[in-house]
């Protein structure tokens, strides 16, 4: 060991004792030196005879471009010999000793150079009581072959890098003690802290404090389970009270609650009420991303306080309405779901821009063509629901019955599942709905009975008073007054107090598409008549 250490420092040393004045500011004349003296021409060959010698010299192998920071890290490690007060310097480097020397310590520690190649004679670094601020000097810890390193009374900060001290295998003595460096991590730092005994680490950070600890643990058991309880609240909430703020794939399908009505309705507002009756109030919602429903609230004589009777209504409820969203035509209102709550029973339907039948007839004169299309397609939705759903009963009346502002549409709106609508009943439900068609008047309005007394008034007066009956808006000529006639006809068959003389709703589908294609013939027909007469009196003229 003593003849590398010559090797190592022979030229240095004879250089410095003929050419550098070491002053007593031994940190300045490093300084000074390593900016001015340079690596004689023979240097480099000296490197490569002492790494023959000895090739474990952390400089072996190095290539042009090393050469002056090799020559540097000689200057450094002469003086530094000496600042650490080895007892031969000429023949060994055992030790790095600057402790209480809060002066020179950063300066040497600034000087990465030299512990890139420091030397392998190094056994032990003390660079105690310094004040050293900032991070652990890591370059330290390229001296691998040490076996004691000491920092302890500094003011070193941050984390330690416990992974740098994996190659200090020699490393048998570490004080750390008496700094501010940020607690260790447990799963990082076992094997690290069992390595060397707790005196390493006295008031350094680096060990866990045993208060701290227990706190953090009394806090981890009982912040973890609060945590955990509230983020089950609040996916119960967002489950219970407003699911439609999950990821879609957890979305109910076809449920609605309460929250999300009202959220939908801006509190069930009277700006989005479209329709009040006995029954039932209508409001237009839009939905959280941005669909826009119908939503129809049940009005009922539910008692709150009898829970079996709550509770079997909105189990028939909601059986029901599995149901209905399974009902797919262009005749019928989609229904996309319901909300079963005990403040609320509702039908959520999609919202079509559009007047009902009701409002249609009134507002507008619709011609004999238009009336029979929207009875076309009042029918073949009964037709779809009588060979598909033929427990489903639906509401035919002129107000329950929507018209699609695009291509006039009918839509039937109102269902009912599992009621004694026989079939007998849903003709003289069309029966009404095409005698009110043709005659544009309102039976629950205009007569005392009703749809009885209407039925009576049309059968009184057919066939012999047929104009005090068709609503002559439509003005009608006689080719289509006779379809109209047969149409009035029609809808005595189905509203006969007899129910075996009703014809069937297929019958009654038959009929109306057949008026409704001789009703197109009917009315090119009559344009040709125009347009001849027209021809004609120009002729004459």
């Amino acid at each position: 060991m003593a003849a590398a250490a010559a090797e190592y420092f022979i030229f240095l040393l004879s250089l410095a004792a003929s050419s550098v004045l070491i002053s007593t500011s031994h940190s300045r004349t490093v300084v000074e030196d390593l900016a001015t003296l340079k690596p004689p021409p023979d240097f480099d060959a000296m490197l490569r005879t002492n790494c023959v010698h000895n090739p474990s010299h952390r400089y072996c192998g190095f290539s042009p471009a090393d050469i002056d920071a090799v020559f540097k890290s000689t200057i450094v490690a002469s003086y530094l010999c000496n600042e650490s007060r080895n007892p031969n310097c000429v023949e060994s480097f055992p030790r790095i000793d600057l402790r209480n020397r809060p002066k020179i310590a950063p300066l040497y520690l600034s000087f990465n150079f030299f512990w890139k190649y420091c030397p392998i004679s190094i056994n032990s670094i003390d660079l105690s009581n310094n004040s050293i601020t900032g991070r652990f000097p890591a370059d330290v810890l390229l001296c691998t072959q040490i076996k004691s390193l000491d920092f302890s009374h500094n003011r070193l900060t941050g984390d330690l890098p416990i992974k740098s001290f994996d190659p200090l295998t020699n490393l048998s003595s570490l004080n750390l003690s008496y700094n501010f460096f940020s607690e260790a991590k447990i799963s990082d730092s076992q094997s690290f802290l069992r390595r060397f005994n707790s005196s390493s680490f006295i008031d350094s950070g680096l060990l866990p404090c045993p208060r701290t600890f227990t706190l953090k643990a009394v806090l981890l058991l009982v912040a973890f389970p609060v945590f955990v309880i509230l983020v089950i609240c609040c996916f119960g909430w967002l489950c219970f009270r407003r699911p439609d703020y999950l990821p879609r794939f957890l979305q109910p399908q076809h449920r609605f609650t309460t929250s999300m009505l009202r959220a939908a309705t801006d509190g069930v507002s009277r700006k989005n009420l479209v329709v009040k009756s006995e029954e039932f109030r209508i409001f237009r919602g839009r939905l959280r991303d941005g669909c826009e429903v119908r939503v129809e609230i049940r009005l009922n004589d539910i008692d709150l306080h009898h829970h079996h009777h709550h509770t079997n209504i909105t189990s028939e409820f909601v059986e029901e309405c599995k149901v209905l969203v399974q009902l797919r035509h262009k005749n019928l209102l989609g229904v996309m779901g319901w909300c079963a709550s005990r403040e609320m029973r509702a039908v959520v339907t999609e919202w079509t821009e559009g007047d009902d039948v009701e409002m249609w007839l009134s507002g507008s004169c619709p011609p004999w063509k238009q009336r029979l299309k929207i009875l076309m397609g009042v029918v073949e939705g009964m037709c779809y629901l009588q060979e598909n759903w033929p427990e489903v009963g639906y509401d035919l009346r002129t107000g329950s019955l929507l018209l699609r502002y695009i291509n006039l549409e009918p839509l039937i709106t109102r269902f009912k599942v599992g009621e004694d609508d026989f079939n007998s009943k849903k003709v003289y439900k069309i029966g009404v709905l095409l005698l009110e068609l043709i005659t544009n008047r309102r039976p629950r309005e205009d007569f005392k009975r009703g749809e009885a007394g209407f039925v009576e008034f049309v059968r009184a007066n057919y066939p012999e008073n047929l104009g005090g009956i068709i609503d002559d808006r439509m003005m009608l000529p006689e080719n289509m007054l006779d379809q109209a006639k047969s149409g009035v006809g029609l809808g005595l068959m189905c509203t006969d107090l007899s129910m075996s003389k009703r014809p069937s709703v297929h019958h009654i589908h038959d009929m109306i598409r057949r008026a409704y294609k001789a009703c197109f013939a009917l009315t090119s027909q009559n344009c040709e008549t125009r347009i001849n007469r027209r021809d004609g009196g120009k002729g004459q003229r």
